[in-house]
């Protein structure tokens, strides 16, 4: 694998299912929400949160249903719920693109290069197949890092389970959205919604 890739890049092409709703506001700078969607070609849509400034979105906001060309990153945030933190996983956009759905095609794609931040957790899924939890540091600017949630599957999985906190790793995937089930502390059952790296391509260096 070539290791010249940008240390946190995501390009992503899909069409837009909510947004824009206003996040916040930055030195007089406004973000706004939007979710886009992806199809894989198992039918499956991923969908992603992004975070858009007003001043990429071209003087309108992107419409439900509209086809969109995005690069950025993707972000980590620390928020409470219910008193515990949990992960925001979002990707923050760099550029965009409005696109015609005519010629339009869903790209989804991730590439990172970053430290193994926690112990690698191997296991198998409910259809027997061979994974990996990685937990994955990359560092950005202001001395700040994002913490980025990602799985490798069957050999990479392997591989993956024997690396070690601290050991440097590069990573080439997609950008997935997986929703799961949980009991809370009083036995009610509620749907999650999981963002994660879904590695295709990993190797390690120094």
């Amino acid at each position: 694998m070539e290791k010249n890739i940008s240390s946190n890049h995501v390009y992503l092409a899909g069409h837009v299912i909510s947004g824009p709703v206003f996040s916040h506001r930055t030195y007089g700078e406004e973000f706004y929400m939007v979710t886009l969607g992806i199809l894989r070609k198992s039918g499956y849509e991923d969908r992603i949160r992004m975070i858009v400034s007003e001043r990429l979105m071209g003087g309108r906001c992107p419409e439900t249903g509209e086809f969109l060309e995005i690069q950025g990153q993707i972000r980590t945030y620390n928020r409470e719920e219910c008193g515990r933190n949990r992960l925001d996983v979002t990707v923050f956009v760099q550029e965009l693109c409005y696109c015609g759905s005519s010629i339009f095609e869903y790209e989804n794609r991730a590439s990172l290069d970053g430290f193994i931040c926690k112990e690698p957790v191997r296991r198998t899924s409910p259809l027997g197949r061979e994974i990996c939890d990685l937990m994955i540091a990359v560092n950005r600017m202001y001395n700040k890092s994002d913490y980025i949630p990602s799985i490798a599957w069957g050999r990479n999985a392997v591989y993956g389970s024997g690396l070690c906190v601290g050991d440097r790793i590069y990573a080439e995937g997609r950008l997935q959205s997986r929703e799961y089930r949980k009991y809370d502390e009083e036995g009610n059952l509620t749907v999650r919604t999981a963002y994660e790296v879904s590695i295709s391509r990993m190797d390690t260096g120094t």
